[in-house]
Protein backbone atom coordinates (compact mmCIF):
# COMPACT_ATOMS: atom_id res chain seq x y z
CA UNK A 1 0.00 0.00 0.00
CA UNK A 2 1.88 2.95 -1.45
CA UNK A 3 1.86 6.27 1.05
CA UNK A 4 1.29 9.66 -1.07
CA UNK A 5 3.97 12.38 -1.02
CA UNK A 6 3.19 15.79 -0.99
CA UNK A 7 -0.84 15.08 -1.13
CA UNK A 8 -1.70 14.79 2.77
CA UNK A 9 -3.44 11.65 1.35
CA UNK A 10 -3.45 7.75 1.99
CA UNK A 11 -3.19 6.81 -1.65
CA UNK A 12 -0.87 7.18 -4.64
CA UNK A 13 -3.14 5.98 -7.21
CA UNK A 14 -7.10 5.55 -6.84
CA UNK A 15 -9.30 3.88 -9.55
CA UNK A 16 -12.95 5.00 -8.92
CA UNK A 17 -15.73 2.64 -9.57
CA UNK A 18 -19.23 4.77 -10.78
CA UNK A 19 -22.07 2.51 -11.82
CA UNK A 20 -24.54 3.45 -14.26
CA UNK A 21 -27.25 4.30 -11.34
CA UNK A 22 -24.94 7.02 -10.11
CA UNK A 23 -25.57 9.23 -13.35
CA UNK A 24 -29.14 8.77 -13.42
CA UNK A 25 -30.38 11.42 -10.36
CA UNK A 26 -31.83 8.83 -8.45
CA UNK A 27 -34.00 8.08 -11.23
CA UNK A 28 -32.78 4.31 -12.09
CA UNK A 29 -32.74 4.99 -16.05
CA UNK A 30 -31.30 8.01 -17.99
CA UNK A 31 -28.66 10.92 -17.54
CA UNK A 32 -29.63 13.67 -15.14
CA UNK A 33 -27.03 16.65 -16.09
CA UNK A 34 -27.07 17.99 -12.77
CA UNK A 35 -26.17 14.91 -10.76
CA UNK A 36 -23.37 14.33 -13.87
CA UNK A 37 -22.17 18.31 -13.27
CA UNK A 38 -22.08 17.46 -9.18
CA UNK A 39 -19.80 13.86 -10.16
CA UNK A 40 -17.76 15.58 -12.08
CA UNK A 41 -17.13 18.48 -8.99
CA UNK A 42 -16.56 15.76 -6.61
CA UNK A 43 -14.34 14.07 -9.07
CA UNK A 44 -12.08 17.70 -10.03
CA UNK A 45 -11.88 18.30 -5.99
CA UNK A 46 -10.58 14.85 -5.35
CA UNK A 47 -8.06 15.35 -8.72
CA UNK A 48 -7.23 18.84 -7.20
CA UNK A 49 -5.58 16.99 -4.30
CA UNK A 50 -2.75 16.16 -6.42
CA UNK A 51 -3.93 12.51 -6.53
CA UNK A 52 -3.78 10.29 -9.46
CA UNK A 53 -7.12 9.07 -10.67
CA UNK A 54 -8.86 6.94 -13.29
CA UNK A 55 -12.61 5.80 -13.09
CA UNK A 56 -14.54 3.04 -14.57
CA UNK A 57 -18.28 3.62 -15.52
CA UNK A 58 -20.91 1.18 -15.62
CA UNK A 59 -23.91 1.40 -17.93
CA UNK A 60 -27.19 0.21 -16.05
CA UNK A 61 -28.86 3.70 -16.65
CA UNK A 62 -28.76 2.49 -20.09
CA UNK A 63 -29.63 -0.92 -20.27
CA UNK A 64 -28.82 -3.78 -18.15
CA UNK A 65 -26.95 -6.76 -20.48
CA UNK A 66 -27.63 -9.31 -17.52
CA UNK A 67 -31.47 -8.18 -16.94
CA UNK A 68 -32.50 -7.64 -21.03
CA UNK A 69 -31.19 -11.58 -21.49
CA UNK A 70 -33.32 -12.85 -18.64
CA UNK A 71 -36.04 -10.87 -21.72
CA UNK A 72 -35.16 -13.76 -23.54
CA UNK A 73 -32.23 -11.53 -25.93
CA UNK A 74 -29.07 -13.12 -26.79
CA UNK A 75 -26.79 -12.84 -23.68
CA UNK A 76 -23.66 -11.80 -25.33
CA UNK A 77 -25.58 -9.53 -27.51
CA UNK A 78 -27.08 -8.06 -24.27
CA UNK A 79 -23.85 -7.93 -22.91
CA UNK A 80 -22.17 -5.57 -25.50
CA UNK A 81 -25.42 -3.52 -25.61
CA UNK A 82 -24.45 -2.96 -22.19
CA UNK A 83 -20.61 -2.18 -23.24
CA UNK A 84 -21.73 0.39 -25.32
CA UNK A 85 -24.36 2.18 -22.65
CA UNK A 86 -20.88 2.69 -20.47
CA UNK A 87 -19.77 4.79 -23.24
CA UNK A 88 -22.61 7.19 -23.51
CA UNK A 89 -21.83 7.85 -19.60
CA UNK A 90 -18.33 8.10 -20.49
CA UNK A 91 -18.76 10.54 -22.55
CA UNK A 92 -21.16 12.94 -20.24
CA UNK A 93 -18.60 12.67 -17.60
CA UNK A 94 -15.61 13.52 -20.14
CA UNK A 95 -17.70 16.53 -21.23
CA UNK A 96 -18.47 17.61 -17.22
CA UNK A 97 -15.33 17.18 -16.32
CA UNK A 98 -13.55 19.47 -19.01
CA UNK A 99 -15.74 22.21 -18.92
CA UNK A 100 -14.45 22.31 -15.25
CA UNK A 101 -11.17 22.33 -16.82
CA UNK A 102 -9.91 19.36 -15.76
CA UNK A 103 -8.31 17.34 -18.67
CA UNK A 104 -9.19 14.20 -19.71
CA UNK A 105 -9.46 10.69 -21.77
CA UNK A 106 -11.75 8.47 -22.19
CA UNK A 107 -10.71 4.55 -23.13
CA UNK A 108 -12.23 2.17 -24.43
CA UNK A 109 -12.42 -1.71 -24.26
CA UNK A 110 -13.74 -2.02 -27.55
CA UNK A 111 -12.36 0.31 -30.52
CA UNK A 112 -14.18 3.27 -31.20
CA UNK A 113 -11.48 5.41 -33.02
CA UNK A 114 -13.83 8.66 -33.68
CA UNK A 115 -15.10 9.19 -30.19
CA UNK A 116 -12.46 7.01 -27.65
CA UNK A 117 -8.55 5.71 -27.37
CA UNK A 118 -8.35 2.12 -27.19
CA UNK A 119 -7.70 1.14 -23.72
CA UNK A 120 -3.69 0.49 -23.86
CA UNK A 121 -2.52 0.15 -20.20
CA UNK A 122 1.00 2.06 -20.63
CA UNK A 123 -1.06 4.65 -22.37
CA UNK A 124 -3.34 4.63 -19.51
CA UNK A 125 -0.84 4.76 -17.21
CA UNK A 126 1.16 7.78 -18.90
CA UNK A 127 -1.68 10.00 -18.82
CA UNK A 128 -2.28 10.09 -15.43
CA UNK A 129 1.36 10.94 -15.05
CA UNK A 130 0.95 13.72 -17.27
CA UNK A 131 -2.06 15.02 -15.05
CA UNK A 132 -5.35 13.53 -16.56
CA UNK A 133 -8.73 12.00 -15.29
CA UNK A 134 -8.98 8.51 -17.36
CA UNK A 135 -12.27 7.50 -17.78
CA UNK A 136 -12.35 3.63 -18.68
CA UNK A 137 -15.46 2.38 -20.66
CA UNK A 138 -17.17 -0.87 -22.54
CA UNK A 139 -16.05 -3.02 -19.60
CA UNK A 140 -13.35 -6.05 -19.66
CA UNK A 141 -14.81 -6.16 -23.88
CA UNK A 142 -15.96 -9.62 -23.26
CA UNK A 143 -19.48 -10.83 -22.50
CA UNK A 144 -20.19 -12.69 -19.00
CA UNK A 145 -18.29 -10.11 -17.17
CA UNK A 146 -19.59 -6.90 -15.00
CA UNK A 147 -18.29 -3.53 -14.74
CA UNK A 148 -16.88 -4.66 -11.13
CA UNK A 149 -14.85 -7.06 -12.74
CA UNK A 150 -13.28 -4.24 -15.17
CA UNK A 151 -12.93 -1.85 -12.24
CA UNK A 152 -10.91 -4.12 -10.59
CA UNK A 153 -8.88 -5.56 -13.47
CA UNK A 154 -8.24 -1.99 -14.35
CA UNK A 155 -7.01 -1.10 -11.17
CA UNK A 156 -4.22 -3.78 -11.12
CA UNK A 157 -3.29 -3.02 -14.79
CA UNK A 158 -2.93 0.49 -13.60
CA UNK A 159 -1.33 0.08 -10.06
CA UNK A 160 -3.83 1.32 -8.48
CA UNK A 161 -3.59 1.14 -4.51
CA UNK A 162 -7.08 0.84 -4.08
CA UNK A 163 -10.79 0.52 -5.90
CA UNK A 164 -13.22 3.42 -4.72
CA UNK A 165 -16.49 1.48 -4.86
CA UNK A 166 -19.19 4.42 -5.04
CA UNK A 167 -22.67 3.27 -4.17
CA UNK A 168 -25.75 4.80 -2.80
CA UNK A 169 -25.74 3.48 0.50
CA UNK A 170 -22.77 4.65 3.28
CA UNK A 171 -20.89 1.80 3.47
CA UNK A 172 -21.10 -2.44 3.97
CA UNK A 173 -24.30 -3.25 6.25
CA UNK A 174 -24.49 -6.85 8.37
CA UNK A 175 -28.06 -6.70 6.28
CA UNK A 176 -29.76 -4.52 3.80
CA UNK A 177 -30.49 -1.75 5.52
CA UNK A 178 -33.33 -0.72 3.57
CA UNK A 179 -35.14 -3.53 4.21
CA UNK A 180 -34.25 -4.32 7.91
CA UNK A 181 -33.64 -1.94 10.86
CA UNK A 182 -31.36 -4.22 12.80
CA UNK A 183 -29.04 -3.49 10.24
CA UNK A 184 -25.04 -2.85 11.23
CA UNK A 185 -22.53 -0.99 9.76
CA UNK A 186 -19.05 -2.33 9.49
CA UNK A 187 -16.30 0.38 9.36
CA UNK A 188 -13.63 -2.50 8.41
CA UNK A 189 -14.38 -6.28 6.93
CA UNK A 190 -12.30 -8.92 5.82
CA UNK A 191 -12.33 -10.31 2.31
CA UNK A 192 -12.76 -13.44 4.26
CA UNK A 193 -15.88 -12.32 6.60
CA UNK A 194 -17.29 -10.54 3.07
CA UNK A 195 -17.44 -14.10 1.48
CA UNK A 196 -18.68 -16.08 4.36
CA UNK A 197 -21.62 -13.75 4.92
CA UNK A 198 -22.48 -13.15 1.87
CA UNK A 199 -22.39 -9.36 1.78
CA UNK A 200 -22.43 -8.70 -1.95
CA UNK A 201 -19.53 -5.81 -1.94
CA UNK A 202 -19.29 -7.59 -5.90
CA UNK A 203 -19.78 -9.95 -7.76
CA UNK A 204 -17.64 -13.03 -6.84
CA UNK A 205 -15.10 -12.58 -9.86
CA UNK A 206 -14.18 -8.92 -9.00
CA UNK A 207 -14.38 -9.91 -5.37
CA UNK A 208 -11.79 -12.57 -5.71
CA UNK A 209 -9.33 -10.72 -7.95
CA UNK A 210 -8.62 -8.26 -5.28
CA UNK A 211 -8.60 -10.94 -2.73
CA UNK A 212 -5.97 -12.51 -4.59
CA UNK A 213 -4.05 -9.64 -5.08
CA UNK A 214 -4.45 -8.02 -1.63
CA UNK A 215 -5.97 -4.56 -3.34
CA UNK A 216 -8.31 -2.82 -0.78
CA UNK A 217 -11.67 -1.81 -1.66
CA UNK A 218 -13.47 1.90 -0.57
CA UNK A 219 -17.23 1.02 -0.20
CA UNK A 220 -19.10 4.14 0.28
CA UNK A 221 -21.97 6.84 -0.59
CA UNK A 222 -21.40 9.13 -3.55
CA UNK A 223 -24.31 10.60 -3.17
CA UNK A 224 -23.04 13.00 -0.19
CA UNK A 225 -21.24 15.61 -1.49
CA UNK A 226 -17.28 15.61 -1.18
CA UNK A 227 -17.10 12.00 -0.16
CA UNK A 228 -15.44 11.09 -3.72
CA UNK A 229 -12.38 13.22 -2.44
CA UNK A 230 -12.46 12.17 1.05
CA UNK A 231 -12.23 8.58 -0.49
CA UNK A 232 -9.49 9.41 -2.44
CA UNK A 233 -7.41 10.70 0.91
CA UNK A 234 -7.69 8.09 2.32
CA UNK A 235 -9.86 9.21 5.03
CA UNK A 236 -12.38 7.29 7.53
CA UNK A 237 -15.57 6.97 5.15
CA UNK A 238 -17.71 3.98 4.51
CA UNK A 239 -16.48 0.20 4.77
CA UNK A 240 -12.77 -0.48 3.93
CA UNK A 241 -12.39 -3.93 2.96
CA UNK A 242 -8.81 -5.27 3.27
CA UNK A 243 -7.31 -8.77 3.75
CA UNK A 244 -5.93 -7.85 7.45
CA UNK A 245 -9.69 -6.56 8.72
Amino acid sequence: MNQSSGTGAKWNRVLLKLSGYAFSGGHGFGICPDTVQALAEDIKEAFCTGISLAVVVGGGNVIRGGAVSESGMDRVTADYMGMLATVINALALQDALEKLGVDTRVQTAIAMHQVAEPFIRRRAIRHMEKGRVVIMAAGTGNPFFTTDTAAVLRALEIKADVVLKATNVDGVYTRDPNKHDDAVKLETVSYAEAISKNLGIMDLTAFTLCMENDLPIVVFDVTQRGNIAKAARGERIGTLVTAGA
